[in-house]
């Protein structure tokens, strides 16, 4: 029995039905979100602890033996996404008291935070892929409607794209889910690896790990299915474009790496050699999108979809330095994306608009500023020593070491112009004058207080630790390349979870 488990789930629930019934006095909402944020990082730390000694370990819910109960399983991958996600919802619960309204605390979003959490916690923790398909669902839910709060035109314009085109993908997830169960009786994700292993050549793997993929992509906003993200993620309150911004699509990332690593391994150079394609793809249509952008959100947007990509080469190219490569870019993209969409919203603070056209004068107004956008954009652009250069360094390397040249001249290609784009905000909204005549006040109403402490103590914070992954980056690769061993040895997962 691992209590440890249950404690990242029970956590973030317990906290949304307190917030919830709580949700007109809003220092009681405060205290409860704080308070429920740090037990939640708590608790993941020890779980990554408890995972780093033991490897993997399991619960079973009832006591009913594997396959047959609901199970929960951490590795190392699953523990490392928990933490981040703590971190991301601490940093998101603070900024928010400088971002969102009270109005729509009153109607319930510090819950609508924690239920959110409640979905992704399950997401990473469950060893089913029915359940993993319920905790998409509650995500759904919990995301769509922090997306609609307030209800704006724009927020319900960018709420139908989202919901519309992730419920076609939960639609197909099941329909797989569905064919799966049909023909081998189990949904257990172990128990279908070990049983799947039987049958390389089988026309039920390969369909049905399309369907997956399909399914998967769309939630990870992957070629071609991406362009729902850019249509949306701008839409909400800088706190939960920020929240959306750094974990979202990263439980779509997980689960196909979970998925192309235990259950449909049978036919690699097929599966695995169109996930490559789709990761330079993605990379491509992304950071080009981003580069035709002149609002600040749309271009983070459109590189969220670019960095997906090379989360997917790693997977793609199938080696143990390459899943690491994708595992440490995942941990450098939370952080660095988090931080520059936080950015992006006290950009709005100070000038009412995020719009580069009507933005300027940022550095001379606030130096902090300038620097909390500057070391983040550059990292995403993969500038040494920062994160995002150990990230793409290791990926790159990977690919060399397969000869795979295609995909390592796309990564190397879309930084440079990733990096264009990131020069283009820091030469609008930084460096140009500001021209004073767009009608928008440079002036911040916010007390100067409530900025420094909510506005740049998280992004202060996000920064610390980029440059920590970035300065000190061995004890992150090592970490890296654990998960990234683990991963490709599936038997380790289906022995912790079957055994008797």
């Amino acid at each position: 029995m691992m209590p440890e488990l249950i404690f990242p789930l029970l956590i973030p629930l317990l906290t949304g039905i307190l917030l919830f019934m709580s949700r007109k006095y809003l220092r009681v909402q405060t205290s409860l979100s704080l308070a429920g944020s740090l037990i939640f990082l708590a608790s993941s730390l020890i779980l990554l602890f408890t995972v780093l000694e033991k490897d993997i370990i399991t619960l079973q819910l009832g006591n009913w033996p594997a396959p047959f109960g609901i199970t929960l399983v951490c590795d190392l991958l699953s523990a490392i996404m928990l933490v981040l996600s703590a971190i991301i919802t601490l940093v998101i619960v603070i900024y928010s008291l400088l971002t969102v309204d009270d109005s729509r605390k009153k109607y319930g979003y510090f819950s609508l935070i924690f239920m959110l959490m409640f979905g992704i916690s399950g997401s990473f923790l469950t060893g089913d892929l029915f359940n993993l398909y319920v905790w998409f669902e509650v995500m759904l839910m919990a995301s769509f409607v922090l997306m609609v709060l307030g209800g704006e035109r724009a927020q319900l314009e960018g709420a139908v794209k989202y919901v519309s085109l992730n419920l076609i993908g939960s639609f197909i997830f099941l329909s797989g889910v569905g064919i799966l169960y049909g023909k081998m009786g189990t949904l257990n994700m172990a128990d279908l690896a070990a049983k799947l292993s039987l049958e390389p050549g089988s026309a039920l793997v390969s369909s049905s790990a399309m369907l997956f993929l399909v399914a998967f992509s769309i939630k990870a906003a992957a070629f071609p299915f991406y362009f729902w993200l850019p249509a949306s993620y701008h839409t909400p309150p800088a706190a939960v474009s920020a929240l959306f911004a750094g974990l979202l699509t990263k439980v779509g990332v997980y689960a196909l790496i979970r998925i192309f690593t235990l259950i449909f391994i049978q036919d690699i150079a097929s599966t695995h050699q169109i996930i490559l394609v789709i990761a330079g793809l993605t990379m491509i249509f992304g950071v080009l999108g981003a580069a035709s952008q002149f609002e600040v959100r749309r271009i983070l947007s459109f590189h969220i979809i670019s960095q997906i990509g090379y989360m997917l080469m790693g997977l793609g190219l199938f080696t143990s330095l390459a899943l690491a490569g994708s595992i440490f870019y995942i941990m450098h993209h939370i952080i660095v994306k988090t931080n520059l969409f936080l950015t992006a919203g006290v950009i709005q603070l100070f000038h009412g608009s995020s719009d580069l056209k009507k933005t300027g004068g940022l550095f001379r107004k606030s130096p902090l500023l300038a620097f909390t956008f500057l070391i983040p954009a550059l990292s995403l652009a993969g500038i040494p020593p920062l994160s995002g250069f150990w990230a793409k360094f290791t990926l790159i390397k990977a690919g060399l070491d397969l000869n795979s040249m295609w995909i390592v001249v796309t990564a190397l290609l879309v930084s440079l112009v990733t990096l264009y784009s990131m020069t283009k905000i820091w030469s609008e909204a930084f460096w140009k004058p500001h021209s004073g005549n767009s009608g928008i006040t440079s002036e911040v109403s916010t007390p100067r207080w409530k900025l420094n402490i909510a506005g740049f103590g998280p992004m202060i914070f996000l920064l610390t630790i980029t440059l920590i992954i970035g300065l000190f980056s061995e004890p992150f690769f090592q970490l890296a390349f654990r998960t990234a061993e683990q991963l490709l040895h599936p038997e380790y997962y289906i022995d912790a979870v079957l055994r008797k």
